[in-house]
């Protein structure tokens, strides 16, 4: 898997069907893997954040999921092939954990959201072995939930936090949350569950997610992407004008 380095962040440039089979690889050998993926919001931020920018560069595979950065690396001369969303990836690993009989943890969102992902998830594929689940209101407990996990059995862990809290979580935990793979899907068991909807395949393409998510949350989205979108967009046209002639990458 090929790692490229855009504003200094990590990527790993890869179809969505090679991280699966990468990953499965890994678990294979017993190999402990952390997996991230980067947006526009997410790379705005490691900016000013040293300990989120930390989190992120520790992990074994870093995605590019936001189409914005996809461009990005593109108009950069860099050669992506393609978008590889979370939630995609997500459910994809699922059913490569339910064909291999491979025992998941879900850790995240509102209780009766996590509820409502198991069971959907356990119906959507069949002979999938759900360890245990727990909501992501724990940061009092942290520790007990951490025991919680690495007893369960679990050997893959989906993480549905907010960023940067699933991150620095995730980094924090590593070493002692008994799993091989670990994973922040970050709002996908609402998806999942149904409390909110997914943009249209064409806002998609279009890389509009962001704006979907404003007309659905606007008191909450517009000024975080107002904020990170307009960011990104003036780091862009610094490193586009500072980009040497004729780079081959």
């Amino acid at each position: 898997m090929k790692r490229i380095y855009v504003f200094d962040c990590p990527m790993d440039v890869a179809t969505i069907d090679e991280t699966v089979d990468y990953i499965s690889d890994r678990m294979d050998r017993d190999k402990f893997t952390q997996h991230v993926v980067v947006n526009v919001a997410k790379i705005v931020n490691m900016q000013g954040d040293d300990y989120l920018s930390e989190s992120v560069k520790n992990c074994d595979i870093i995605n590019i999921d936001g189409m914005g950065v996809v461009w990005a690396a593109r108009l950069l001369g860099y050669d992506i092939p393609e978008r590889v969303a979370g939630i995609d990836l997500f459910h994809n690993l699922l059913a490569r954990a339910a064909q291999r009989h491979i025992p998941i943890f879900l850790l995240g969102a509102e209780r009766g959201v996590i509820e409502r992902t198991a069971q959907v998830v356990a119906n959507r594929y069949p002979g999938l072995d759900i360890a245990g689940f727990h909501h992501g209101y724990f940061w009092q407990e942290e520790e007990r939930v951490v025991e919680l996990i690495s007893k369960s059995g679990a050997k893959m862990l989906f993480v549905a936090i907010s960023s940067p809290l699933k991150e620095n979580f995730i980094n924090k935990w590593r070493d002692k949350l008994g799993v091989t793979f670990v994973m922040g899907v970050g709002g996908s068991f609402d998806v999942v569950a149904g409390r909110v909807s997914r943009a249209p395949q064409w806002m998609q393409r279009m890389g509009l997610e962001w704006v979907f998510r404003v007309l659905q949350e606007p008191r909450r989205m517009w000024k975080r992407y107002l904020v990170t979108n307009s960011r990104f967009a003036l780091m862009l046209l610094d490193a586009w004008r500072r980009r040497p002639a004729n780079a081959e990458r």
